[in-house]
């Protein structure tokens, strides 16, 4: 059986590729890169075309039978009907031929190809229909394309590179590496420049905040001579506000006396405790204590007399009675302060009960329980003890007042006091808004005035105290005024001082009290601390009975024009 057919004509070839349902081959078209020069009947003779007639030559030959397996075989009935070829619905149908040349055709291709009609038109490339197998599904069968309309993808051949995956995680690998490498240089680097931009800050704001204390004077050891811009001022020099406080206590009796001092040139608010025993002097030079100068000259001569001891300018006077200050306390809304003991309830009627004041920090006090820890003296304790408490009372007001002058006036106005005619309401109230102030900074502090038993001042005292915050310059006597002299006896005999404060005062001066030295002296002294003084001094000594030669530069008391420290050598019967 053959299995390819050449119609003779051009360079197109055909195929078996099966048969159809009635027997009759199929064929289809060679393509052209497939082609060869085969002749399906060389093997049966010579010279033979495709066009000749099987019974011509001599000889009757018998047509071919094919066999299909399931069809008898064909039986040669001298002529046979052309059959027609049903389509399968994937080709087109070939015309069966007539092997006897019968039909008014010419020639034939014995396969069913006409000899004489020329090329024929290709048949579509697909599948074949054998008889007696089952067909290809429908789905499976895919029509073959021209070569110009193939579609050609990259996964059907085998040569298209793969990417290498194990090279380039080994890449991917290094510049991980190389990034946090780098990563971690740049961290450590932010880090030091933070770091060093932080010991920058740390720096500026800690000269920022020493130059700002020591612009405001509040340097320890500064604050009392430095100012704005770095100038030394000295003490005497520095520009202050004072009042003086007078406590009366209505219930109990007894007064505590307190100069309340604005520093504006330093910034810095004070309380200066004046223990009772202070010792003073009246118009007529006769000596006396302050607290029977409150009692006994009122406000103005008191103001006077503490201005001539302490060398000060006191601008007004407050008497505080223990109800205003009750009220007070409870107008600011109580206080928060440090108590140093317990005080008892005076209204308590057992003994042993519960204390009205308990020591201990923090403790917020009532106008009540303020004006009782405020005016409380134990038994056999000292008044600069009780002094001390109205001192922590009046700053622990002063740091609830309002730090707004004309709200800290409004709260003045309520208590309703009658005030003494140099300083008003408003003059008070704004007053007490600036030391407000600065007590809620912490600019504030509390000193006691330190006083010899006699009531005199030390010489300690008006360096520590009278001059560093009271501006401890004795007050210049004024004109026509008398010279003050203030005596300390250093005989041993103490009657030596009052005979000295009579022959003074009988001569035109002013008698200071000095109190009594720790020692006794020889020779006797007197000292002027001014060269305008120094006839003053010698006018003393002879009045005193002392010869010049005791008359000496040299450190004089405070509020003193002329400081006297009598010896051995003085002698009271001679003045």
């Amino acid at each position: 059986m053959n299995d390819r057919y050449d119609a003779g004509y051009g360079s197109d070839q055909y195929e078996l590729v099966g048969y159809d349902e009635y027997g009759q081959p199929v064929y289809r078209q060679i393509p052209a890169q497939q082609q060869q020069t085969y002749d399906p009947y060389a093997g049966q003779g010579q010279g033979q075309g495709y066009g000749y007639d099987p019974y011509a030559g001599g000889g009757q030959q018998a047509a071919p039978s094919y066999d299909t397996g399931q069809q008898a075989p064909v039986h040669d009935t001298g002529r046979q009907p052309v059959m027609p070829v049903h389509d399968t619905g994937r080709q087109p149908v070939m015309p069966a031929y007539d092997p006897y040349g019968t039909g008014g055709h010419s020639a034939h291709d014995p396969y069913g190809q006409a000899a004489a009609g020329g090329r024929q038109p290709r048949v579509a490339e697909q599948t074949a229909h054998i008889p007696q197998q089952a067909g290809p599904a429908d789905h499976a069968t895919v029509p073959r394309q021209d070569d110009d309309e193939r579609d050609y993808h990259t996964g059907q051949f085998a040569f298209v590179e793969q990417p290498d995956g194990d090279s380039e995680d080994v890449i991917d690998w290094l510049n991980f590496t190389e990034n946090r490498t780098e990563r971690r240089e740049e961290a450590k680097r932010r880090a030091r420049s933070r770091m060093i931009a932080l010991v920058v800050v740390l720096a500026l704001v800690a000269a920022g905040g020493v130059g700002y204390l020591w612009y405001a004077g509040k340097i320890p050891g500064l604050s009392s001579s430095t100012t704005k811009g770095g100038t030394t001022i000295s003490p005497a020099a520095q520009k202050r506000d004072v009042i003086v406080v007078h406590l009366h206590n209505t219930g109990g009796g007894g007064t505590s006396t307190v100069l309340l001092v604005d520093n504006t040139t330093t910034k810095q608010g004070s309380t200066v405790l004046l223990p009772n025993s202070l010792a003073l002097t009246d118009d007529d030079g006769t000596t006396t204590t302050l607290a029977k100068s409150v009692d006994g000259d009122g406000s103005s001569g008191t103001r006077d007399q503490l201005d001539t001891v302490l060398g000060t300018n006191i601008e007004g006077t407050w008497r505080l009675d223990t109800p205003y200050l009750q009220n007070l306390v409870d107008l600011v809304g109580n206080i928060d302060i440090d108590t140093n003991t317990d005080v008892p309830d005076p209204d308590a009627k057992k003994k042993g009960a519960e204390p009205l004041v308990h020591q201990g920090k923090d403790q917020t006090l009532g106008g009540k329980v303020a004006v009782a820890y405020a005016t409380y003296r134990a038994s056999g304790e000292a008044q600069n003890a009780q002094l001390e408490r109205f001192g922590q009372v009046m700053q622990g007001v002063l740091r609830k007042l309002s730090s707004d002058a004309s709200a800290a006036t409004t709260t003045v106005q309520t208590l309703a006091q009658i005030l003494d005619p140099s300083l008003t309401d408003k003059d008070l109230g704004t007053f007490l808004a600036k030391l407000a102030e600065l007590a809620k900074d912490g600019d504030y502090k509390t000193a006691l005035l330190p006083v010899q038993g006699d009531g005199t001042l030390s010489a300690e005292t008006s360096s520590s105290v009278v001059k560093d915050i009271l501006g401890g310059t004795a007050k210049s006597p004024s004109a026509g005024s008398a010279v003050r002299v203030s005596v300390q006896n250093a005989t041993g005999v103490k009657d030596d001082t009052e005979k000295a404060r009579v022959v003074l005062v009988n001569g035109g001066y002013t008698f200071l009290e000095g109190g009594t030295a720790s020692g006794t002296r020889t020779a006797s002294e007197v000292l002027y601390s001014d060269a305008t003084d120094k006839e003053n001094a010698t006018e003393v000594a002879k009045t005193l009975g002392l010869g010049t030669g005791a008359v000496r530069k040299g450190t004089v008391g405070s509020g003193a024009d002329v400081s006297v420290v009598l010896g051995q050598d003085y002698k009271p019967s001679s003045s």
